[in-house]
């Protein structure tokens, strides 16, 4: 796929966070977008990146740490294309302001996952929803928009349940996901409630769960989303890992396949053409193995760049018709990676021709 040239500039609000350090990273060097510029709080504004942050992995490189801190304005950062790890309690308002005034906003706050005009996006899985963004700009007159990524969960369950969806026709799914403490932030959970422990509850986790993926799985008619007819029940808890959730899914379907037919079609996937070739696009985006430790954490999390999901132990259900396991990085694929993948299947479709002329 051609690239860009030159480079979009791209600001990361909420950039002294976990995510927007994650943002930060996976930035640097990347052949369509410059990290211009870094945004935060109040209290941050007016330093300067390196003074503002307490970096958490790898090293802060040198062009970005010398960058200002900048106030979360749209007068205060210019960028066409703005990156937002914003808490959800400020990333309301703050988003729908940057996309009046002609950015394009990735967000990966909640506020406007399950807005009707807003594209919930997985670029392999739904990556044609972003046409949605024509209706949303007619709705709001906004001359920007904004983009949303998936519940860092929910992207680990739609990635492996999407060609199966495709192939079968999933109409329930149980999930039980055990999520690592990355997925809290920083500082995230007390080291003293969750060494030696799992916490069996993580706030407004499960209705995300059950509401985001079967958006994520439905058919957009040209005006809307129609959601995908799932019934998904699910349970959610906190495990003391650093990085990766594991997704464990029991699942029924309309043509129920054969564990090998299964395999055969998850290997085979390679999900919306236009997201294929893109900078931040894993080849494969689904690694399947049939040992029957796997997937695990600490060897697979990585995989593709940290943004591949790998599945295993694909068999037979007792209750339903298939049970699996899946897992990602949730701080790569499921936030920050899946968002700059987002912004890269925007250039590539032609959806930010009008935000660069602005």
């Amino acid at each position: 796929m051609t690239t860009p040239v030159p480079r979009w500039p791209v600001a990361v609000l909420g950039a002294t966070g976990a995510v927007g350090q994650a943002f930060v990273r996976l930035l640097q060097g990347h052949p369509w977008f410059e990290l211009t510029e870094v945004a935060a709080s109040e209290r941050s504004a007016g330093k300067s990146y390196a003074a503002a942050t307490r970096w958490l992995e790898g090293s802060l490189p040198p062009a970005v740490a010398a960058l200002p801190v900048r106030a979360c304005t749209p007068e205060q950062v210019r960028a066409p294309i703005v990156f937002s790890a914003l808490d959800s309690s400020v990333a309301g308002e703050v988003e729908a302001e940057f996309a009046r005034a002609g950015h394009m906003v990735l967000s990966n706050a909640k506020n406007y996952r399950m807005e009707p005009d807003v594209p919930l996006v997985i670029p392999e899985v739904n990556g044609d929803h972003l046409a949605l963004l024509a209706q949303q700009r007619l709705n709001r007159g906004w001359t920007g928009g904004i983009v949303t990524n998936a519940n860092c969960a929910v992207t680990v369950a739609a990635l492996a349940l999407a060609p199966l969806h495709q192939a079968f026709g999933v109409t329930k799914v149980f999930i039980t996901t055990m999520q690592a403490v990355s997925g809290a932030g920083y500082p995230g959970v007390p080291s003293l409630d969750i060494l030696g422990n799992v916490i069996p509850f993580i706030g407004d986790e499960e209705p995300k769960i059950e509401t985001e993926l079967v958006k994520l799985l439905g058919v957009f008619n040209g005006s809307a989303i129609a959601d995908a007819p799932i019934r998904t029940s699910a349970h959610a808890n906190r495990v003391a890992v650093e990085h990766g959730h594991t997704v464990c899914m029991s699942v029924a379907f309309e043509r129920p396949p054969t564990p090998d037919e299964a395999q055969e079609v998850l290997r085979a996937w390679r999900g919306f053409p236009l997201a294929q070739g893109l900078p931040s696009t894993p080849v494969p985006a689904l690694i399947v193995h049939t040992a029957p430790d796997r997937p695990q954490a600490r060897r697979d999390v990585n995989a593709g760049n940290g943004m591949a999901v790998t599945i295993g132990r694909v068999r037979a259900d007792h209750l339903f018709d298939l049970r699996l396991v899946a897992m990602a990085h949730n701080v790569v694929r499921g936030a920050a990676g899946g968002s700059i993948l987002n912004a890269e299947l925007l250039v590539a479709m032609g959806q930010l021709d009008g935000v660069r002329a602005s």
